[in-house]
């Protein structure tokens, strides 16, 4: 598949991606690509961060990317029970464990837990070994459970702006490698 035959589906986690963010960088170079935006973005809610990420694909009229960076990623996994025969793949990074009580802030806990159901589409979890939001362990038990393949950036902190992952052009070439290998008709509406 090419970019241009996918709904690129960009969810931010906690606070947004900034302008430097790859997420923000991949939006902008790609011309299907498309932010989930929140209501709130620093007070997110589980349920009504689900909703926005089924409106978008349900809007959709391709197949689906979902390209989702660490809140992000919970919000993702919690609508496939009402999305996921529309989507093509999912490409997840820096997973954050949600069900760690030593998270911050707190109120993150309401994403988790994880649901562990093998995913309906193929899917790449990408983990760092030194995320402060996340373990790799972590990171590799949930992508072993959903049967994603689970990408090792070594000590790459939360592949953010902030860890110096503005244009992150290892994640591009991995992110375009992913999606040639995923079918166009995944998902097509009539």
């Amino acid at each position: 598949m090419k970019a241009s035959d996918a709904d690129i589906l960009i969810i931010p986690g906690y606070t947004n991606s900034g302008p430097d963010h790859w997420q923000s960088r991949w939006q902008a170079k790609l011309s299907t690509a498309r932010r989930v935006e929140q209501a709130e973005w620093s007070k997110p809610v589980r349920e009504d961060w689900v909703a926005r990420v089924v409106e978008e694909v349900e809007k959709s009229t391709r197949p689906v990317v979902l390209v989702a960076h660490s809140l992000g990623v919970p919000t993702a996994v919690h609508a496939v029970p009402r999305i996921g025969n529309k989507v093509a793949g999912a490409f997840f990074v820096a997973p954050p464990d949600v069900a760690n009580p030593a998270i911050r802030p707190k109120h993150l806990m309401t994403f988790g837990p994880y649901p562990r159901d093998p995913l309906p589409f193929p899917s790449i979890t990408v983990a760092s070994r030194n995320d402060p939001f996340g373990a790799f362990e972590h990171a590799d038990d949930i992508a072993g459970a959903w049967g994603s393949l689970l990408i090792d950036a070594g000590e790459s902190g939360h592949i953010n702006s902030d860890s110096g992952h503005g244009p992150w052009p290892e994640g591009t070439m991995v992110f375009a490698q992913f999606l040639s290998r995923l079918r166009a008709d995944v998902g097509r509406t009539a």
